[in-house]
């Protein structure tokens, strides 16, 4: 099975209760097949402090043991070269085929972050949409040179530079 990109995403927000929106969103992108929840991780913390963390995923048994492996290969392939590889395939198959998860142990890690009253939640999310875009550019002979996600922040922080520029060339 063809994996696409997959994003990290963290958000945290007031209120232990999922908005009605981003919950029918999800299940929209879901259903339409351009997203896919490689895994996500809700973590709950009520006034009184006590947490409740929940886990899901949309991968089947196999799906996850084939990313397991996949995953491995890569980190042991980074650390030890083709060695490493065969090693860190093992390791990830083996991991995710006794119930690991990306996330796992990330529960505790991110209620401390997170103050009474409030939940967060990581997602690894899979961007299915672009597979065939990824696999057509491929097979013209596309090599990748840069991968990012602008935010409106990012242009922000872009406009003050030009006009540091600008000021420190009026200047001179």
């Amino acid at each position: 099975m063809a994996f696409g990109p997959m994003q990290m995403l963290v958000v945290s927000y007031e209120g232990t209760e999922l908005s009605p929106e981003v919950a029918a969103e999800l299940k929209r992108l879901r259903e339409h097949d351009i997203v896919r929840l490689v895994d996500l991780l809700v973590v709950m913390k009520d006034e009184d402090g006590n947490v409740t963390a929940i886990e899901k995923s949309d991968l089947t048994k196999d799906e996850s043991t084939e990313l397991g492996a996949l995953a491995g290969a890569l980190i042991g392939l980074g650390a030890a070269g083709e060695d490493g590889m065969e090693l860190g395939a093992l390791a990830g198959a083996e991991a995710a085929e006794s119930g690991g998860s990306l996330l796992e142990g990330e529960a505790w890690y991110v209620a401390d972050a997170i103050p009474p009253g409030s939940r967060a939640a990581v997602a690894i999310i899979e961007h299915r949409w672009a597979i065939p875009l990824r696999d057509a550019l491929l097979q013209a002979g596309a090599v990748g040179l840069v991968d990012a996600w602008i935010h409106p922040t990012d242009l922000i922080a872009a406009g003050r530079q030009i006009g540091l520029e600008i000021e420190a060339g009026s200047a001179a």
